[in-house]
């Protein structure tokens, strides 16, 4: 079963254990995620526990003993665990009725986190022949799920396949110019709220915490050259929301299942899409918007390219530099980067605008007429052979004394120190947008070299403008994020966030195993004002609103009478006297569905594509305000069809929907008829 990340994996094997009797074997190689997923599923009254190299002889012994006597529903499992003397024999004493294999690409070598002891598990289909397996991950190709078949011996399994969109989480890759300065500028934007910085080594993992305290933030390391006991302390530290900030090194994964982390910034370059895309996607595993941040400059390519060539096997080796290529690929694409994404895990997503990356928001971005240094620029790659690169060719146009520059006698160059008055970060910034726009090119080798594109030729040879973002655009994010608009009361919010954080100390677990943001953000919209009207609250069991239902709704009551808020009950729903308000373009739109125009209508009024006015109607009916969209409904035939191939695949997702269906129906109509669902 492939799901993203945050897409609900865990549930697929802890649902049917609660429903069968026996016990449930969960394989999981995250010693970190055992202990987080144990700690969530027995605050919600599921007995379960792990097995791995954190216990003591002792605890076990105890952790056997209560599965052996049936106590535990669910049991993690340490992959290694399986090559420990006596093991066999315990696991055959157990009633087992289902094995869950977790992050199953690790047994593939095309996987981008191959371990040899996901082979063994093959052993499991020997021990139990009857019982059912399921394979789950986040990050497989087409390849990667053929070997997931092949080595767990799952003879004509049934393969279930999500979208790998998650639409939650904003796309971004910055130039590595000033990284540090824009690095404290995203901070301070997510102030108080939890993120996860990844850097190449451990040197820059400490380096940067030390760099972060001197600016005020409250960050610490975790890597493999740290003490157990240091990781783990970081680690708790981290989830108990004492610190907010972890700096790691790419290399060493986290194990984190913290659902609130709302920034992920890659310092450096990752080595694969597919590590990439695992990582960002810890961001946002409760549905809320969260930022994905990459500093990128091709430089960084070499360090990967270092450790590459130290790998021996001919065929390991090209195959990590065709998934160093993609990832580069990634950094330097000037379409969207979740099509990007999506099309190398072989999904093809029918959007060509997502609005979420930075490219997709490209166009919003204040543009100004760059044409004198874009045209010196141009000038000096032509000049100098289009055999160098931006470090060299910015030497030159600044009037560089360079041994090199002078040696290969291009100080006497009529484009020598053309740009004097220029500063190399304003140089290279905009070498990197005429690379993004397409007036260069880079030339992929050992030593990458700029090249004049055709259109860069054209403009030049033409003297046509060129326009290029504002320099001062470029050196911060393109998204920017107003402070604190919600559709929910911040302050209510931040009161809750301390009440929960308190409650969580006293039992010793993570705020999260108490309640999420979700839960928080949607107590602090609707001010639930009994104990019936918070059992609706999204995340709200019957073990967590007997443990702390009227602790929190006295809470809410009493910041209600405090501020003298106004609050109606109705029978299904608490609802806030307030309306979430939309942009003024989508109230255009509004206007004229309430003026009963057809979808045809709209767009020529508006002058706006189809696939833009159904975006806009899915933003009015999320709002949760009454709209009557009845008129736009699709002919009743193909409607019924649509929603028939809706309940066939189980899911929300559009491309499961149009693989069924044909390219006879648009996703735009998929995604209209979604609505009446």
């Amino acid at each position: 079963m492939l799901l993203p990340t945050g897409g609900g994996k865990s549930l697929c094997y802890q649902l049917p254990s609660l429903m069968r009797d026996g016990i449930t074997l969960v394989i999981s190689p995250l010693i970190a995620l055992m202990k987080d997923q144990v700690d969530g599923l027995n605050a919600n009254g599921i007995p379960a526990s792990y097995l791995n190299s954190s216990l003591s002889a002792q605890e076990i012994q105890i952790v056997q003993e209560q599965a052996v006597s049936g106590k535990l529903k669910l049991l993690y499992l340490a992959p290694e665990r399986l090559g420990t003397l006596g093991f066999e024999s315990f696991l055959l004493q157990l009633n087992v009725r289902l094995i869950a294999i977790d992050e199953a690409h690790c047994v593939s070598e095309w996987g981008h986190d191959f371990r040899p002891d996901y082979r063994r598990l093959v052993q499991l289909r020997t021990l139990f022949p009857h019982v059912n397996i399921i394979a789950l991950t986040a990050t497989a190709t087409t390849r990667v799920r053929q070997d997931i078949v092949r080595y767990l011996a799952m003879p004509q399994p049934r393969v279930f396949l999500s979208s790998f969109n998650r639409s939650n989480l904003f796309y971004c890759v910055q130039p590595k110019q000033q990284a540090f300065q824009q690095l404290v500028t995203l901070l301070s934007r997510h102030k108080n709220e939890s993120v996860i910085i990844y850097c190449f080594s451990r040197q820059d993992t400490e380096g940067l915490v030390s760099d972060l305290h001197t600016q005020g933030f409250k960050a610490l390391a975790y890597h493999a050259g740290l003490e157990k006991q240091q990781r783990t302390r970081a680690q708790e530290a981290f989830i108990r929301d004492e610190v907010n900030i972890i700096v790691a090194t790419i290399a060493f994964g986290m194990g984190i299942d913290k659902p609130d982390v709302r920034l992920i910034v890659h310092m450096d370059l990752p080595k694969t899409i597919e590590g990439y895309y695992q990582e960002t996607g810890r961001a946002g595993r409760d549905g809320l918007p969260s930022e994905c941040v990459l500093f990128y400059t091709y430089a960084d390519k070499r360090k990967q390219d270092y450790f590459i060539a130290q790998i021996q096997d001919e065929l390991e080796q090209a195959q990590a530099q065709k998934k160093l290529s993609d990832m580069i690929g990634y950094c330097e694409s000037v379409a969207c980067r979740r099509q990007y994404v999506l099309r190398y895990f072989g999904e093809e997503w029918g959007e060509s605008f997502c609005g979420t990356c930075d490219v997709c928001q490209a166009p919003s971005v204040e543009l100004q007429d760059a044409t004198i240094l874009s045209q010196k620029i141009l000038s000096g790659v032509l000049r100098t052979g289009e055999r160098f690169g931006a470090g060299y060719v910015c030497d030159v146009l600044r009037g560089s004394a360079r041994d090199r520059v002078v040696e290969n006698k291009h100080n006497q160059l009529s484009v020598y120190g053309i740009a004097k008055d220029a500063s190399r970060q304003e140089i290279m910034l905009c070498i990197d947008s005429l690379l993004r726009y397409g007036f260069l090119e880079k030339q992929l080798g050992e030593y990458p070299t700029l090249r004049v594109s055709d259109k860069g030729k054209f403009v030049l040879k033409q003297r046509e403008p060129i326009l290029l973002p504002k320099m001062e655009t470029l050196a911060v994010l393109k998204r920017t994020k107003k402070e604190k608009e919600t559709d929910y009361d911040f302050d209510l919010f931040t009161r809750l966030r301390q009440l929960r954080k308190s409650l969580a100390d006293e039992q010793g677990v993570p705020p999260f195993v108490v309640f999420g943001d979700r839960s928080l953000q949607e107590m602090s919209r609707v001010f639930p004002q009994d104990t019936h009207s918070f059992s609706m609250i999204f995340g709200v069991g019957e073990t967590k609103l007997k443990q702390y239902g009227e602790i929190f709704v006295n809470c809410i009551v009493q910041y209600v009478q405090e501020k003298g808020i106004t609050v109606t009950t109705p029978k299904k729903k608490v609802v806030l006297l307030k309306k979430e308000r939309v942009g003024s373009t989508v109230q255009k739109t509004k206007e004229l569905v309430e003026k009963k125009y057809s979808l045809e209508k709209i767009m020529k009024e508006r002058k706006l594509a189809r696939s833009t006015i159904v975006q806009h109607l899915e933003q009015l009916v999320q709002t949760g305000e009454f709209i009557d969209i009845e008129h736009l409904k699709p002919e009743f035939k193909r409607f019924q069809k649509i929603k028939h191939a809706f309940l066939q695949t189980h899911s929300n997702a559009l491309t499961p929907v149009r693989a069924l269906l044909g390219e006879e129906y648009s996703y735009d109509e998929l995604r209209l008829v979604r609505l009446f669902l």
